[in-house]
């Protein structure tokens, strides 16, 4: 994969930068800039190496169609504050644009594009909307990894018609999950979570034969805690995933990878109510489990302690609800604890995650955070992402 630092003349070029600027909008409001922050490394190398920046980016699924909520004007106002630019926002129809210069005069610097999920075509992967966007510039730079997943025609069919290269979040997002995936220090634990067990099947799959620990918490959890013979109450659960289950344990135990689960949870009558910790053999039948208990965190923090990696995606429970936040909160101390001594390589991604790491205000103290979402969970999955492919 070739990188743009390594690109030796940039000099007054013009470059298509594709970004993930998809933030969180509340009355065109941004509430959480985080995706914006991580790509200011690679707008200030080519601002510093005297480019000519257009970028490319989409927010929400406006299906082809002009929706002025999904705008990218706020987006654009934000990042014009962060590195002091007058970013000028291209409103034009790219079907109507016959000129290859859109930039207004030699001293402007950036422009951005207005979202380009306003135009059908980019979803389709469409060859021709790609050499549209391919006229307008001399390179191209993939720096939206979490978009990375997706066949469209801003992040894979425009490699055909120009030279292209990766940006420097692009190249920190893949260095981090090689880091936890290939050049493995050992010994290496994978928390996992989330609602659905059958979505992150795949995931666990391909980590059992590279890692030493998987433990299962959250909504997943309670199936292991189901197909075990426990009583569950009215807990999240998936149907028909015993044979599923059945499989990981028997993989886990080829592998030599322990699969660890809850030993005890913190139940409510609903997730909004208080928590009662409770062995998971005395869990009743109008109880939900929304935690993990104390001893659990016990074992899963020991086990972070002997790690020298850690990877972890997904919430241990309900931690919107202070009262079912504490194993999250006790596993992120942990880690961000072992950080602080430079004892472990730490990675974390998913959107709760993040959310979560936000709330407690680590999200800086862990080696690497992905907000990247399906395009994380897809490369951990073992899966070749397009918009790599078509860089390689």
């Amino acid at each position: 994969m070739k990188k743009i630092q390594d690109q030796l003349d940039l000099n007054q070029k013009k470059i298509l930068l594709r970004l993930d600027l998809n933030v969180p909008l509340e009355n065109g409001k941004i509430t959480d800039t985080n995706r914006i922050d991580k790509i200011l490394p690679t707008l200030k190398f080519l601002l510093k190496n005297n480019s000519k920046i257009i970028i490319l980016s989409h927010v929400g699924r406006p299906k082809g169609k002009i929706i002025n909520e999904l705008s990218l004007k706020p987006i654009c106002e934000d990042l014009n504050n962060k590195i002091n630019q007058n970013i000028r926002l291209v409103t034009q129809n790219l079907n109507e644009i016959v000129s290859k210069n859109l930039f207004n005069s030699p001293n402007e610097k950036i422009i951005m594009l207005e979202n380009l999920r306003f135009y059908k075509e980019e979803e389709e992967n469409d060859n021709d909307f790609a050499k549209k966007l391919a006229n307008l510039a001399d390179i191209y730079v993939n720096d939206a990894f979490s978009c990375s997943h997706r066949s469209h025609a801003s992040i894979h069919k425009i490699t055909k018609f120009l030279p292209s290269y990766s940006g420097l979040q692009l190249n920190l997002e893949v260095n981090a999950l090689n880091k936890i995936t290939s050049e493995i220090k050992k010994p290496i634990t994978c928390i996992i979570g989330g609602s659905k067990i059958s979505t992150k099947i795949n995931i666990i799959k391909n980590l059992i034969p590279k890692f030493n620990n998987i433990i299962i918490v959250g909504g997943m959890a309670n199936n292991i805690l189901k197909y075990k013979g426990c009583e569950i109450g009215k807990s999240i659960k998936e149907e028909n995933c015993d044979q599923i289950i059945k499989q990981l344990f028997e993989m886990s135990e080829r592998e030599n990878c322990k699969i660890l689960f809850p030993v005890d949870v913190a139940v409510g009558k609903n997730v909004d109510g208080i928590s009662e910790i409770k062995n998971i053999n005395k869990v009743l039948k109008n109880e939900l489990i929304l935690d993990i208990g104390p001893k659990t965190i016990k074992i899963i923090n020991d086990i972070i302690e002997s790690s020298n990696t850690v990877l972890w995606n997904g919430p241990a429970g309900y931690f919107e609800n202070p009262n079912f936040a504490e194993g999250s909160y006790e596993i992120a101390k942990k880690i961000v604890e072992k950080n602080k001594k430079n004892s472990i390589y730490s990675v974390a991604g998913g959107g709760d995650t993040v959310a979560l790491l936000n709330n407690i205000g680590v999200f800086n103290n862990f080696d690497f955070v992905s907000t990247a979402g399906g395009a994380f969970l897809e490369y951990l999955e073992g899966k070749e992402l397009p918009g790599i492919k078509a860089l390689n």
